[in-house]
């Protein structure tokens, strides 16, 4: 310890037994410079070798001086997703964590292997992994240890679907849709293979079609209904027809399975389903469906106009615009595009 005594003019040293030590002022002004560059090369030195053993595979996240001088260190350095100014570093790091885990195997990561993905040092992955565990947005698999989503997750995935719901995600993309095809654009919830509309947009035309919502719909009279059934497997398919019984609407509408389903194959590659005055007579919709984050199909994205002598060429352009826009819904619920779940569909677009 250094104390500077101004009325002798001399330095005081107490050296490691308590023995005291003095020196007069022109030398102990020589000896506190000295003293402060050495401390500067201990910091610098011992910051290094941490980084060294950490860069060999061997660092660990441990309680010394030196190891909390290296990460500090390393958090304050440039990271190459330079994030504007008001951008946590470390929080982001965190959230970028999550990801990997999530895109990861059902088993879990390992520390190394989250290291290298994340391209920090062990002991950065291991302080954000440890606090995340902390606070159950991770857990710590066994044996390992492995890293895997916590069950915190799903409270939050919960409260969040409560908080967005679907009508008012899908909202702005039916109202874009209802702005260009001039139509009355609609999103349906896919309720174990049944149409369930819970969104319109009228279209800026006289027109208005009468489309209640709320209402279960038998899904083989509807472009939304068959575009969901179009998902299912052939056995689902024919379980839902015997269940509804096929009922006919009008001379269009398909009342044998058999044909159901070749119609299904055909919505299917085309990545959008038709309903042609299947439902109502004079009245058509063209209807694509849209994705969960868990890549089942959550919905239908429909819209309905007067059928006329509306030319094939028409009818398709219609579906691939409203396939983009079930495809634009799909990425806001984290379920992907429809080309990616369907690839040889002729349809969908990447």
């Amino acid at each position: 310890m250094l104390t500077f005594c101004g009325t002798e003019r001399r330095c005081v040293m107490y050296n490691h037994v308590g023995y005291e030590t003095r020196f007069y002022a022109p030398l102990s002004r020589a000896f506190i410079v000295l003293t402060s560059v050495v401390r500067r090369c201990r910091t610098l030195v011992a910051r290094r070798c941490v980084r060294v053993r950490v860069a060999r595979g061997s660092g660990t996240a441990t309680d010394s001086n030196d190891s909390r001088v290296a990460v500090a260190a390393e958090n304050t350095e440039p990271h190459g997703d330079q994030a504007d100014r008001y951008t946590v570093r470390s929080v982001a790091r965190a959230m970028r964590l999550i990801n990997i885990i999530a895109d990861g195997p059902p088993e879990g990561l390992t520390l190394s292997a989250l290291s290298r993905s994340l391209g920090a040092s062990k002991s950065t992955t291991l302080a954000l992994a440890r606090t995340l565990t902390t606070s159950g947005v991770l857990r710590d698999a066994r044996p390992g240890p492995r890293y895997c989503l916590g069950t915190a997750l799903i409270r939050l995935g919960d409260i969040t679907r409560r908080q967005l719901p679907l009508g008012e995600i899908c909202r702005p993309a039916l109202a874009e849709l209802a702005g260009q095809t001039k139509m009355t654009s609609r999103v349906a919830v896919c309720d174990d293979g049944y149409p369930v509309f819970i969104e319109r947009v009228d279209g800026p035309g006289s027109v208005r079609f009468h489309t209640p919502l709320g209402q279960r719909e038998v899904p083989h009279t509807s472009a939304a209904g068959k575009a969901m059934l179009a998902t299912m497997t052939e056995q689902e398919v024919r379980a839902i027809c015997a269940a509804t019984g096929m009922v006919r609407r009008t001379a269009h509408t398909i009342t044998d399975v058999d044909s159901l389903l070749a119609n299904l194959a055909l919505a299917r590659a085309n990545g959008f389903a038709v309903d042609d005055e299947e439902d109502a007579e004079g009245i058509f919709c063209v209807g694509a469906v849209f994705f969960g984050h868990d890549g089942s199909c959550a919905g239908a994205v429909s819209v309905t106009g007067i059928k006329g002598d509306l030319p094939a060429w028409r009818m398709n352009e219609l579906g691939r615009m409203v396939q983009r826009y079930a495809s634009k819904i799909s990425e806001s619920l984290g379920g992907g595009r429809y080309a990616e779940r369907y690839p040889a569909a002729a349809g969908a677009t990447a």
